[in-house]
């Protein structure tokens, strides 16, 4: 295939890098293309971002065949643009696809037409301390026609917008909040799948969550509703006795590449790192006994986000008194540092645009 760059004329004015918020303001182009069962991928191409047509019969809009991405570019202080660890989302955007019937696409094709469209909207690339470019790529079948099947057509498109923390509290630790009754995802099911109806299950607890006054909910697992999976956005982690411990997947469970870079960090740090079942029962136990010295998460979004306190039905817990701890400060102090190209990059994660 040969990418085809259309120039849009019709360039906006940049939005204040100190107003961006999340999500709120999108660049001047994206990246399309199309699948047609007969003919595989075609037409791929960089141009104006438009609003696209589809037919009310479309049928991601009846049977939620839709998977998507996130990751994001970065200015370094040299000005350039690099990228954190692409490929391994378009690995598991590729999985995505294989669980929900869709098509799988050429990841270093696709790299390299992200590449291409970071270079033809750089300047929406904010510069300002903390800012990021956010990168969506989605996958949506648009078969016209109704009945529950796999879809013999798809789109795939990738959007970029300009972004500032994902949480108002920036890094300053969390709230959140433990569904008593709700649950997200099951083992066998589409848990571990970033499509779009896992996020769907989610919004109703986590809008009783933001009216309670708490940024996420904290999830349990969906058979004993008793081993804790993950928080809305993030993949979480707890420090006790001196030991970082997270959820095992289970395969309800986002295997989030942020998390993965978590676990390489500790253990390269020489800290004792664990991938196993963990209970709510145990962590409000070690709250009470004090082992437990910080919890905290980790995703594109929000990098590491500490949390301060949880809540368990009407009983609040304070982790480490509400204060940031050393781990989770080392990590996102850390993880930035070589996002933004401020330290060496020993894992090779980085990709320059």
């Amino acid at each position: 295939m040969e990418l085809v760059l259309t120039p849009s004329k019709n360039l906006k004015p940049l939005p204040e890098p100190t107003t961006l918020g999340f999500g709120r303001y999108f660049s001047d182009h994206m990246f399309n293309m199309e699948f047609k069962e007969e003919l595989g991928w075609i037409n791929p191409r960089i141009e104006e971002y438009q609003p696209f047509t589809l037919d009310p019969s479309t049928l991601v809009f009846h049977y939620s065949q839709t998977i998507f991405e996130g990751m994001k570019a970065y200015r370094t202080k040299e000005n350039r643009i690099q990228l954190f660890r692409p490929m391994d989302n378009f690995i598991r955007m590729n999985k995505s696809a294989r669980s929900l019937c869709m098509p799988e696409f050429d990841s270093g094709f696709v790299l390299n037409a992200l590449k291409e469209l970071l270079k033809t909207d750089q300047k929406w690339v904010p510069g300002l301390e903390g800012t990021s470019l956010y990168i969506r790529p989605t996958m949506i079948a648009t078969e016209n026609t109704l009945g529950v099947k796999v879809s013999n057509e798809y789109k795939f498109f990738i959007i970029l917008s300009p972004v500032s923390s994902y949480y108002v509290e920036g890094f300053n630790p969390i709230k959140i909040w433990v569904s008593p009754q709700y649950v997200r995802a099951v083992p066998g099911g589409v848990g571990e799948v970033k499509t779009g109806g896992n996020y769907a299950a989610s919004l109703y607890a986590g809008e009783l969550a933001h009216k309670k006054g708490f940024s996420q909910v904290l999830w349990l697992d969906g058979i004993e509703h008793r081993y804790i999976e993950e928080v809305g956005s993030m993949n979480i982690f707890f420090v006790i006795n001196d030991e970082i411990i997270t959820p095992k997947l289970v395969g309800s469970i986002l295997p989030g590449i942020t998390r993965d870079s978590v676990l390489k960090l500790t253990k390269s740090w020489g800290m004792k790192v664990f991938e196993r079942q963990i209970s709510l029962e145990e962590v409000v136990k070690s709250v009470q006994d004090g082992s437990l010295t910080e919890m905290f998460g980790s995703g594109t979004a929000a990098a590491i986000s500490p949390v301060g306190e949880f809540c368990v039905e009407n009983e609040s817990y304070k982790v480490n008194k509400g204060l940031l701890g050393p781990v989770s400060n080392r990590l996102f102090q850390t993880l930035t540092d070589i996002q933004y190209g401020r330290t060496t990059d020993s894992f090779n994660w980085i990709e320059p645009v």
